[in-house]
């Protein structure tokens, strides 16, 4: 332990400078400088099954914004926390590690090294809740058990939050604090004695962490539309309609906007969009307690499920050639852009797991290398909501129709044509799939397998 005594602010899922909970106490403490550091962890980046990932085009879009807002100020580094923070202890006199906490498995197991190999060196690891309204412990049952069933959450969250409104949703203002914070020439050079740990004293290009540009932008501080949000509750169903949800997803992700403005503007204008951002709160409360159900059924007798797991059907899902329009409008757009409506994510989940029989694990791990607003505890546990495993799950003889759908929520074909233009003319282009499955004999099939899988009459 050497150099400057620095505290060090961590931003993990949390890439903004207003309203940073942990970011805002790591420069009020008056004894030292704060040091931000972003590390593009290598466990979770070598995952990703493309080296040109829209998602790592945000990321360091939204680096760049924060590097901007803080002067300047920003070290990033590539590799494995663990070996990034050691050399940090070698290089800093650090007093101590501020960050947001993060409930998914493979976070609280990185966390839990990060705080040994900091605890043992006697720097204290400060983690605070910021990505959520409550957490962990915060909602449980009478008997201190998490809830597993969404309306009593939903209850007991609404109550807890009505005791103090303005509390639970305090802005934590770090601008006038931005003067704490190390300045970048004060950045010693850092050795390399690894090819696979890196360190930068400004946000590195896709190349230097092995990507490249996938030429992906976004507007880099969302727009939120208050009219939208009041007319949510009666146009979130519909995917032809253009500002009917709040395409807030991918910001809220990557905690580019904070949760706690978010949520007092639902209290104010929508109880339906606060409700779902509720079942984002309940996702990440059952993954946190119930980490198994990351890649599990939540309700483990449904692990009996005999999936067909045709390679050939999963294909033309994945590519939206199943010859259900609906379903393959989604699939497309998805492929395209990054985004799927959600009404849409449910109706092709269904339809992967009831009319194809497909683990869900295999559709759930499709989205996740898809999705720009991909988040593991949302996907999975809706995932295990379409496929009737999870917690708090649709039963699973709710098949939807496909058709039905469709005539329901998309008026005058309005999605499709827009995703599967070939259909534009009638509907008898040659170019056009015929159904990969009938109906009525893939709902029969499945209600069967599930029958017979669970033992059920």
């Amino acid at each position: 332990m050497g150099g400057i005594k620095v505290n060090i602010f961590w931003f993990r899922r949390d890439l903004r400078t207003e309203d940073n909970k942990g970011l805002f106490f790591s420069l009020s403490t008056g004894a030292c400088q704060a040091l931000p550091l972003f590390i593009f962890d290598s466990d979770i980046l070598e995952q990703l099954t493309s080296r040109t990932d829209k998602r790592v085009d945000f990321i360091i879009q939204s680096l760049k914004n924060i590097e901007q807002q803080l002067g300047g100020n920003l070290l990033c580094a590539y590799g494995k926390p663990e070996n990034i923070f050691e050399h940090l202890c070698n290089t800093y006199n650090i007093g101590a590690v501020y960050c947001n906490e993060d409930y998914e498995p493979y976070a609280v197991n990185r966390d839990s090294t990060v705080r040994d190999l900091l605890t043992k060196k006697g720097i204290r690891f400060i983690d605070f809740k910021d990505q959520v309204i409550f957490s962990k412990k915060d909602i449980l049952k009478p008997d201190k058990t998490p809830y597993t069933v969404f309306t009593p959450y939903s209850a007991r969250w609404k109550s807890k939050f009505e005791e103090d409104p303005t509390f639970f949703t305090t802005n934590f203002a770090s601008c006038s604090l931005i003067k704490n914070i190390v300045n970048p020439v004060q950045y010693p050079v850092f050795p390399e004695p690894h090819p696979k740990v890196k360190f930068f004293s400004k946000v590195p290009s896709h190349e230097q962490i092995g990507f490249l540009s996938a030429g992906f932008s976004a507007t880099p501080f969302p727009h939120i539309n208050p009219e939208s949000l009041i007319n949510y509750g009666k146009t979130r169903d519909y995917p032809h309609i253009a500002g009917g949800t709040s395409r807030l997803g991918m910001y809220i992700r990557f905690g580019v906007v904070s949760i706690r403005r978010l949520v007092t503007i639902a209290h104010d204008s929508s109880p339906e969009w606060l409700n779902e951002l509720i079942w984002r709160e309940f996702f990440q409360s059952i993954i946190y307690h119930f980490p198994y159900s990351a890649d599990n059924p939540f309700k483990q007798k449904y692990s009996a499920i005999r999936w067909r797991n045709n390679s050939e059907e999963i294909e033309k899902w994945c590519l939206g050639k199943t010859g259900y329009p609906i379903v393959d409008a989604g699939m497309r757009e998805l492929n395209e852009t990054g985004y799927m409506h959600n009404r849409v994510r449910m109706i092709t989940a269904s339809f992967f797991t009831k009319h194809l029989l497909a683990d869900w694990r295999i559709g759930e791990a499709w989205f996740a290398s898809k999705l720009l607003d991909y988040d593991l505890a949302a996907n999975v546990g809706n995932w295990q909501w379409a496929a009737g495993c999870g917690c708090d799950a649709a039963p699973y003889f709710r098949i939807f129709n496909p058709a039905e759908q469709a005539r329901k929520f998309d008026v005058a074909n309005k999605y499709i044509y827009r995703w599967v233009p070939e259909l534009k003319n009638g509907g008898d282009n040659i170019s056009y799939p015929e159904p990969i499955v009938d109906h009525k004999f893939a709902r029969e099939r499945a209600l069967q397998v599930y029958r017979d899988s669970l033992n059920e009459i």
